[in-house]
């Protein structure tokens, strides 16, 4: 198994490992979703007076619809389609009329998931001085050669590493370093459960290790379920691929010193 690896495993399995990562994943729900109180009362005059389709054309304008539902993104791309569909508006209004004003309020007001929070903790974590080098610009990054992490938008790291690096995948990137002269680009990735969404954030990771040019050591900076001992594919890949460089976030900074 690849060292790094190995002794991310060891953390993960040995030590106090969800409390260090707490430091460079601090996930906590933000407060509540603002609402619009003017939008919110047209919300409660539709309800009250049992107008479906005003109830449903108010509540598609909030940020957060208060129930899951394969038809709900049909009616905030084509708002027109409430005229033309009644069945529909009518099942989803009884669903909405069962939960009560209360509990759709609650809902439309639900913080944000803090797995859509994770993606910039990982660079505001870089930001802390935590890899023992500075975050420059790219002006700054390219003006010389000392130890240095570039700092940017996964998108704005994307081109960099295209222009300069001959990078040829179609991911944006989370880091772009220079240690001891040499580049290392990679992704980084909290994964917090097996299946679904968290496989593809593994995928996305094997791809840019497996396939993508670049003139850079590429890595794969990943936290999370992936290294508890099992027979998930996470694991498994992790055993089959000692020469990819897959690692925790703590690791780094150790990594990053010695290449």
């Amino acid at each position: 198994m690849n060292p790094w690896t190995q002794r991310s495993i060891e953390c993960a399995n040995r030590s106090d490992y969800l409390d260090r990562l707490f430091l460079v994943y601090p996930c906590t729900p933000d407060g509540d979703r603002p609402i619009d109180h003017t939008r919110w009362r047209c919300v409660e005059a539709a309800f009250n007076n049992n107008d479906n389709r005003e109830l449903l054309q108010q509540l598609l304008q909030l940020e957060l619809f208060p129930i899951k539902d394969s038809y709900v993104a049909y009616f905030k791309r084509d708002p027109l389609a409430l005229q033309r569909n009644p069945g529909t508006v009518a099942r989803l209004c009884a669903r909405l009329r069962e939960l009560g004003l209360q509990e759709l309020y609650v809902r439309c007001t639900q913080p944000k998931e803090t797995n859509r929070q994770i993606g910039p903790l990982f660079r505001r974590w870089m930001g802390t001085g935590a890899l023992g080098a500075p975050v420059l610009t790219e002006p700054e990054f390219l003006a010389d050669n000392r130890d240095a992490v570039l700092a940017g938008s996964d998108s704005q790291l994307m081109t960099f590493a295209r222009q300069h690096l001959d990078y040829d995948g179609q991911k944006g990137l989370d880091i772009i370093a220079r240690f001891n002269r040499r580049f290392v680009v990679g992704e980084a990735k909290f994964l917090t459960d097996f299946g679904g969404h968290q496989n593809a954030q593994f995928n996305d990771a094997k791809t840019l290790l497996q396939s993508s040019r670049v003139r850079a050591q590429k890595i794969a900076v990943l936290d999370g379920v992936l290294y508890i001992p099992s027979q998930n594919q996470m694991f498994r890949f992790l055993k089959e691929n000692p020469h990819l460089n897959i690692m925790s976030a703590l690791a780094l900074p150790e990594f990053l010193r010695q290449i």
